[in-house]
């Protein structure tokens, strides 16, 4: 859980508010004079904004649903839903142990089940209000052959019909690698195949459901021949207990396929199994995100390109802003940023 701030200069960050982590920071927000301050102890820092609370999420779909148990504002501009708020490795000791997807169901903070008419009824008000430009639709792994792939399309057809918003899903490797062929067939502009770590450790411990990399290079490759460079993405999770060597031999298999290596630091949710777990440093942050814009610039790879979805977004991850301030990787490297703790 977190709040989306805009900082000086127009730089986004989703910030987290709960966990043991965010306890231990020097940071603090003050309203002051109805504006929002930051500051580092006493130091004060500058002047931040808070995203506004959009419109449509005090609205009902057609069948009365509130619509912000549907989607949510992500970032400053891109629409998120998780469309099956369940996981069909919850229960089994196979979960991704950072996973909280079923908590804020169980918190009664959304539903079940998003249908298609319930997601376009959504991003149709959302494109009306002006507050988003692309979407984002995830799921649970509802069971172990389409993987969502099927309820996923429906998702995108009834946006289409309803919206000219790009759309970007996220699911794992379906069996059958045709499923991704339909995702693009029914408007899927984007897509992301999170494999969270190259590390085989951190996949036996943290991610056991996912540490076959092999399916996931063959659905990449199929799914760059669909997409096409810069559409297809995957996280590399940074905190997880791997070595900056499999972070960085990961990014660079991806890179060497089409594919957007985007790493994202750790914010573990505090009823998670790693909710004790401190996120990664702010030097080590810098240095894994120096060496993947290196890796995605010598594959040619231009994350700024991609249509929707986290890697456009940008709100979790520095990398963009980084890539931003530094269009050339040799000054990049040859820069000294200084890093803020905590």
């Amino acid at each position: 859980m977190g709040k989306t701030l805009i900082l000086n200069g127009g730089l986004v960050a989703s910030v987290p508010v709960i966990g043991s982590f965010v306890e231990k920071s020097p940071y603090k927000l003050l309203e002051e004079n109805g504006e929002l301050r930051l500051y580092r102890g006493a130091d004060y820092i500058g002047e931040v904004r808070e995203v506004p609370t959009p419109r449509f999420y005090s609205q009902r779909t057609s069948d009365g649903t509130l619509m912000e148990k549907v989607a949510l504002l992500h970032g400053v501009d891109c629409l998120a839903s998780t469309v099956y708020q369940k996981c069909v490795y919850w229960d089994t000791g196979m979960r991704c142990k950072f996973c909280s997807i079923e908590h804020s169901l169980y918190e009664g903070q959304t539903i079940l089940w998003k249908s298609p008419r319930q997601l376009a009824e959504t991003a149709a008000k959302a494109e009306e209000e002006g507050v988003v430009k692309h979407v984002t639709l995830t799921t649970g792994t509802p069971n172990l052959n389409d993987r969502g792939a099927r309820m996923l399309c429906e998702s995108v057809k009834a946006i289409k019909e309803l919206t000219r918003l790009p759309v970007h899903v996220q699911l794992e490797p379906p069996n059958d690698l045709n499923e991704v062929a339909q995702l693009r067939a029914a408007g899927a502009d984007t897509i992301g195949l999170h494999v969270e770590s190259f590390d085989d450790k951190v996949l036996r411990e943290v991610c056991p459901a996912k540490r076959d990399k092999e399916r996931f290079i063959k659905c990449w490759k199929r799914a760059v021949e669909e997409f096409g460079e810069n559409q297809v993405s995957s996280f590399l999770i940074l905190g997880l207990g791997e070595s900056d060597e499999s972070l960085l031999t990961g990014a660079e298999k991806m890179a060497r396929l089409g594919v957007i290596p985007f790493p994202v630091p750790l914010r573990p949710h505090p009823k998670t199994e790693l909710g004790d777990k401190a996120p990664p440093t702010p030097e080590r942050t810098l240095k894994i995100y120096k060496a993947v814009l290196t890796v995605m610039e010598s594959y040619g790879l231009h994350p700024e390109k991609c249509l929707a979805g986290c890697v456009r977004c940008g709100g979790c991850s520095a990398i963009n802003d980084l890539r931003s301030a530094y269009p050339s990787i040799s000054e990049l490297n040859a820069s000294s940023i200084p890093c803020l703790e905590g």
